[in-house]
Formats: structure tokens, sequence, C-alpha cells
């Protein structure tokens, strides 16, 4: 761990007010926002003011050629956003001067000037031995010869005052609260400083292991990555981040690797005030990359002050050596993971088995394989047969497992597995819990969880545990419509809709909001406006089963059986052994009264082995008095 050093401290320039030590910069007092990498180029050159400082002087200090053989790319992004923070312009600089083919050169006059104290202690000379004992005690020194004693005193007076003024403000400053009152965070997407576009996905991943790191404490809410992302490039004010993401503080930074080499800046602000609470720089090698995650991550609990349980320190500070091609492998297959489409996810598999070639003890490509295998036979997606895909799902977790059973991640891929193939509900909550306690701030645990309190009756719990989801991950779509279902599901469909318009309004084009939307309003009686939404949620879908169903469903109910009879003909002609669509036409016979055929449906669903969560909708309700939907429940282990 190396701390950046800073020979001035803070230095003023016309409108502009730079703290080296703090990592600040003003401008007529408002804060700017300036990472750390333009900073330290800043301090370079003004400690040169008015001469060139040339490249590849500021290579040999920031890019060390032993550690980093390519910086080019990271000098240019570093004086671009330097100048961009002080107005400036390459082509009329008023401050940062380019020297064609030598360096760059700061212009202005520096009007003040204040470098931190220095402390030297005193050269002590070699004294003898007395009686053999080198620990006596030296002679105390005579005073100063011709410094008056009324003089020596005031300076020892005066000094005593000092120290004693000191001591009082140390004090103090530990008694108030300080960065203690930070509970909640967000980390912001790396940024990638390498000259190589194609390492967006290392940056990505570094951020999300990071971001996993910070989720195992206890006592601080971190925002998942579903929703940092969407602040990649993005130009807002970090003020209007905190409020948006709801945080204390955030945490920003770049990620430079070169060949085998890694280095990591980060800080920390606060976002209320836009205030710099704490900023460092961590290198290593590639295969050092989850320990700097875990120094980092370790440095800002230490910061903001929270205690870290016996077990939360024993996770941080195992060694976590990983060979460099598995890593490197895995955040390839994380980063097609998280784009969320059946080509992605195939993707995403090819190269968590890559890793897994690489490394066969590397636990989370596995707990990775586990999630991609899970959405691929996802109702969403449809891509595998659920017979084929979820005993692979399954495998691929208690592999994870077996090798790390300390990884949140995992439990919660198992629990999943249990919950809907297995329809084990008791050792999926085991699993489930067991993920939030070892990673509180994950919050596909949370979602997860939610859907099997949600199962087993307790809609109020699971909409908490559902709103806990929502909070971690606010800006996350399919967390909104999950809360908007479990409200439909729960009866209280006034408030699924106006959960439902609010995942609208982050993202028009969201299939499955519509399809919430139309099926809270469908239930509300609301027939002409739910039979828009749904159709609109058909057509961004592209006809996808769960929302033709629940169109099929409106219809019936509304009294537009013809349509009704369509949509229930469509869907059994559609329907193959690969993807069946028992349960979506069963919704329709549900909507037309017709329970034998409704409850024939979900008998051939049942032999399918189908997610029994599907039981627990309203458009079942018809069902539920009837003996023969009883003793399914108990069947599915749902009585």
């Amino acid at each position: 761990m190396q701390e950046v050093n800073h020979p001035l401290g803070r230095v003023v320039f016309e409108a502009y007010e730079v703290d080296f030590r703090t990592g600040e910069l003003r401008k007529h007092g408002v804060r700017i926002r300036l990472q750390a990498q333009p900073l330290r180029v800043l301090e370079m050159l003004m400690e040169r003011r008015g001469n060139v400082v040339t490249r590849e002087e500021l290579k040999g200090k920031l890019w060390p050629a032993d550690t980093f053989g390519d910086f080019d790319h990271g000098l240019n992004k570093a004086i671009n956003k330097l100048r961009e923070a002080l107005a400036d312009s390459a082509l009329n600089p008023r401050y940062v001067e380019t020297v064609a083919r030598r360096g760059y050169r700061f212009i202005p006059v520096l009007t003040e000037v204040d470098q931190p104290a220095r402390t030297v202690e005193p050269a002590i000379p070699d004294r003898p031995a007395v009686n053999g004992n080198s620990q006596q005690p030296a002679e105390k020194p005579a005073a100063p010869r011709g410094l008056p004693t009324f003089l020596a005193w005031k300076i020892a007076g005066a000094c005593l005052a000092v120290f004693f003024a000191v001591f009082v403000v140390f004090y103090l400053h530990s008694m108030v609260p300080g960065s203690a009152n930070i509970r909640s965070l967000a980390v912001l997407p790396l940024e990638n400083l390498s000259s190589d576009v194609s390492q967006e996905y290392f940056a990505d991943g570094m951020t999300d292991e990071l971001i996993t790191a910070l989720a195992t404490i206890n006592g601080l809410k971190v925002i998942s990555r579903t929703s940092v992302m969407l602040y990649k490039h993005a130009r807002k004010p970090l003020p209007q981040i905190g409020r948006e993401l709801k945080v204390d503080a955030i945490v920003e930074g770049t990620v430079l690797r070169s060949g085998e080499h890694v280095r990591i800046t980060a800080q920390l602000i606060r976002a209320t005030a836009d205030e710099h609470i704490w900023s460092q720089s961590y290198e290593g090698d590639l295969s050092d990359t989850l320990q700097l995650q875990d120094k980092v991550a370790r440095a800002i609990a230490d910061r903001i002050r929270l205690k870290i349980t016996a077990q939360e320190q024993a996770l941080l500070q195992k060694p976590k050596l990983v060979n460099p091609d598995a890593h490197d492998a895995y955040l390839k297959g994380r980063y097609f993971w998280n784009k969320r489409t059946e080509q992605s996810l195939k993707e995403a598999i090819a190269y968590f088995d890559q890793a897994i070639s690489k490394d066969p003890n590397y636990a989370p490509a596995y707990s990775g394989l586990a999630d991609s295998y899970t959405l691929l036979a996802d109702w969403e997606y449809g891509a595998l047969d659920r017979n084929e895909a979820f005993p692979k799902a399954k495998a691929a977790a208690t592999k994870a497992l077996k090798l790390d059973d300390n990884l949140g991640e995992a439990h919660a891929s198992l629990g999943l597995c249990r919950k809907a193939f297995d329809w084990d509900w008791r050792g999926a909550k085991a699993e489930l819990l067991r993920a939030i306690e070892l990673s509180p701030s994950y919050a596909t645990a949370h979602q997860w969880y939610g859907w099997s309190l949600l199962i087993g009756g307790q809609d109020n719990e699971a909409i908490s545990e559902l709103e806990k989801a929502e909070a971690l991950d606010p800006l996350s779509l399919i967390i909104s419509a999950d809360l908007a279902d479990a409200l439909t599901i729960a009866h209280r469909y006034d408030e699924s809709i106006r959960q439902s318009r609010r995942a609208i309004e982050m993202d028009p084009s969201f299939a499955m909001a519509h399809y919430q939307l139309g099926q809270a309003l469908g239930q509300a009686r609301n027939y002409d406006e739910a039979i828009r939404e749904l159709q609109q949620a058909i057509e961004l879908s592209r006809a996808n089963p769960l929302c033709t169903s629940q169109l099929g469903f409106v219809y019936a109910v509304s009294g537009r059986r013809n349509e009704a009879l369509k949509i229930l003909n469509d869907l059994k002609i559609e329907s193959n052994d690969k993807s069946s669509h028992a349960v979506a036409i069963a919704v329709v016979y549900a909507g037309l009264n017709d329970k034998d055929q409704a409850l024939a449906w979900l008998q051939t669903a049942y032999q399918e082995r189908f997610n029994p969560s599907a039981l627990v909708r309203p458009a079942f309700d018809v069902l539920r008095s009837d003996s023969r939907f009883q003793n399914l429940l108990h069947r599915c282990g749902l009585s």
C-alpha cells in the first residue's frame, strides 16, 4: 500500500484554490470534481511552475517504467480532465500550456503557496557509556547562550500552549462524529485509464468486486451494480447523484492496467457537501487484484469509523490469490452476464467455463455459471429447458460453496435453485438468509428471499424485503417490477399501479413494467387501460407468453371472450416440448372461469416441474377454494 506524497500544501492562483493534502480544488470557494491522477499531474506542474515538465518526467513519477509500459493514453486523459476542471483550452491556454514535442507548462503566477510543516528530528551525538550502561540518560542540554531567561520561558510557554491547542483540537475531532454518520455509499464505475478500450470489462469488473467487498460489511448500505452503472460516463454533480441514490457518500476512482500490473486509485467523497474525505492509490500484480480491492474496502470502513466484526475482518483479510487468466475470464463472464440478453448469457457461460478450465478451484466462476444457467431457464429468456438448466445451475452453485462456503452470491444461487426447481422452501430460505448474512448489501439475495416469503403467504414481510432490495438497487428495473408484482399478489392494487408507473418512468421500453401495470389495472377492473398496457408489453417483449396470457385473462374477465379464445388457441399452437406454455394457458382458462381446463393445464405444468410461484398470482384466485387446487399446492409443498 502506497500513499501519495504531496510536497505542496495549499496553493492559490486567480479564482482557484487547490489543497493537495485533502485533494480539493475550488473556484470561488465552490468545490470542483478532480480525480486523483489529474490532481497529481497538476501538482507536478505547479512544483516546476513556469518551466516545462516533460512527458518523460511525468511518466517517471506517475507511471513508473517498471510498473506501466504504456502511459500516453492515461496522461492525455489526465491533462484533458485537468483542463476541463479549470475551464481551460488547449488552443488558447490560460493555465496549462502544451509545449510541442516536449511536455507541459503551468502558466499563471501563484499568489499564495502554503507548504506543509515538516518536523526535523535533531541529530543526537553519540555519548560514551556511563558505567558500561548505554541507556544512561543524557545530560539536560543547556539553554542557548545569550538567550534571556524570561524569553526562554516565554518561548517554552508558547510551545506548551500550541501543543495544548493541538491536543484539544485532536481530542475534539476524535469526539466529533466526522465521517461516522456515513452509513450508505455508492461506488461509481471506476474509470479505465488504459489506452486499450477493450479493457472496459476489467474496470467494470474491478467496480463489481469493490462493491462486493464493501457489501460484506454489516451496517453499511452499498448500492448495487445495476444502479451505479447507469452513471458511467455521466457528468452529473456528486450531490445530485447522492440524492438520486439516497446515499451519504460516494466512492470514485480509476483503474490502470498494463501487462501484468494494475493500479487502483480511489477517493471517498461526502455526497451532500461534495466534501473530499480520503484518497489513496494501490498497485500490484494481476494476481493481487482481489487483495487490492479488499485493502480499499478496509480503508473506507476504517475512514468512516465502521466497526467491522471478526468474521467480516477475516473475510476481508483472507488470502485471495487467483490465477490471473482465470480471473480475467471471470470478469469477462460477469461483463456479459450483466447485459442480460440470451446471447450475452450464453457468452457468459463460455467465459465462466474458460475460467474454470484455467483454475478448477476458483469458486466465483462456478457461482457465475449457476446464475447464467438460472437466468437462461427463466421465463424471461426461455432459452434452455428447465430440466436441463436447473440441475447444471445447482451443481455449479454447490461446487462454488464446496470451494468457498463464505461466498454470499453462491448461497443466493443455490437458494434460487432450491426454490424454483427443488421446491425445497425451507432449504431455499436458509440459503438466502445465509447469503444476506454474508453479503448484507446484495440486493438480489433480498429480492429472491422476498419471493420466498411471498410464496409462503407472508405478503407484508415479503414486500418489506423487496423494498430493502429496491433501496440497495434503486434503479434496478427488475426489482422495481418484482415489487409491483408482490403488491398485486397482496391485493394492494393502487400501490402496485403507482410502483409500476415509477418503473415505466425509469425506462418506458421495459416490457415487465407495462406487464405489471396491466396486471394490476386488470385486477382493479380498469380493463381498457389494462389492455393497452398489456398490448404494449407484448410488443416490447416480442410476444412473451406471460404477457400474452395476461392479456387473454383480461379479455376473458372483461367479457371479450372471442379475443380470449384466439389468444388461447395461439398459445396452444406455440407450445412445444422445449417451451411449454401450460401455466400461460391455465391463466386464460381461469379468466374464462373454466376451472376444469385450468386445473388440467396446471397438472401438466406440475409434471413439467414448473415454478410454483405462479400459483400465488391473483389470476388463480377463482381456483383457491377448489380441493384439486389445494391438493396441487400440497404436492408442491405450499400447503
